[in-house]
């Protein structure tokens, strides 16, 4: 078998249909060098490929056009300037969910912020949100204090190696969501499932959990159940702030006012879409709004 160069390898993987950033990283992967050795591929674009090289690129490539997340492939996901490893037991974190960290960040660095703030991140997965929270504090030198929930010990166990990797200290809660918090908290942010049941956008992503996914009929039943038990785990003025699908955010605004809800808004991804909905909740926390697991 005629050994492949680089430039051969990438124009074989552009002809069964891979971006070209795709297969250089693919490639990069197959050749086990660094993701940002991409100009390293083109001064090197007529050296030969060994053949565990162009055979582990072949496989890679092939799945990929299957329609395998890169992230998967590649076992890592960029997210808000951070590196995270990534496999199939959770979703690989979207750009668009880095409006929802903007958010919580303009609120947790606020003038009047009570220092050491308390953060719940639900649904963690890969625990994306909470460390990317957890380190930009860092990084700006406010304590805080960064909470990971999740139904899923495995989706706990790929959030806690991401966490220790980067040197952050959170802790972390196996729950259906609030159903196991009982403390108090500023901010309460999730990126909860939100996808219909019977959308047929959902082949797309088949090779993702399904239960990180769907929220029942009409997408909505778990930021329902969020909204409904969020109150009586916010401090009074703390904040709720959600991430939802591309048309839902006039009936999410609609939930959390009806839940009692103020100051309810929406924010903006990178698309201009309204991807994020939130509001502060007003009232002192009760007995009859507590909701036990």
């Amino acid at each position: 078998m005629t050994q492949p160069s680089v430039s051969q390898a990438l124009q074989a993987a552009k002809a069964l249909g891979l971006e070209r950033l795709d297969a250089e990283l693919l490639l990069l992967h197959a050749l086990a060098r660094s993701p940002r050795e991409r100009a390293w591929l083109r001064a090197h674009d007529s050296d030969l490929l060994e053949g565990a090289a162009a055979q582990a690129f072949d496989a890679l490539s092939l799945r990929r056009v299957a329609g395998e997340p890169l992230a998967y492939l590649v076992g890592y996901q960029e997210f808000f300037g951070l590196t995270l490893q990534v496999d199939a037991r959770v979703l690989v974190p979207r750009p668009d969910t880095e409006t929802l960290v903007q958010w919580a960040l303009e609120l947790l660095q606020a003038p009047g912020m009570v220092a050491n703030p308390s953060v719940l991140d639900l649904g963690t997965g890969s625990g994306a949100i909470a460390i990317a929270i957890a380190h930009s504090l860092l990084q700006a030198g406010q304590a805080a204090q960064v909470s990971a929930i999740d139904a899923s010990a495995d989706a706990l166990t790929v959030a806690t190696q991401n966490a220790s990797r980067l040197g952050l200290k959170l802790q972390f809660i196996q729950s259906h969501w609030l159903e196991q918090i009982s403390q108090p908290q500023q901010v309460i942010v999730s990126n909860p499932p939100y996808i219909a049941s019977a959308d047929p956008h959902l082949a797309a992503l088949r090779h993702e959990p399904l239960q990180a996914l769907t929220a029942g009929s009409d997408g909505l039943d778990d930021l329902r159940q969020i909204i409904d038990q969020a109150p009586a785990r916010l401090l009074p003025g703390g904040w709720l702030l959600l991430e939802h699908g591309y048309d839902q955010a006039a009936q999410v605004r609609a939930l959390l006012t009806l839940r009692g809800f103020a100051q309810v808004q929406s924010r903006l991804d990178l698309a201009g879409i309204q991807r994020c909905s939130g509001g502060q909740w007003p009232g002192q926390r009760s007995q009859d709004m507590e909701i036990t697991g």
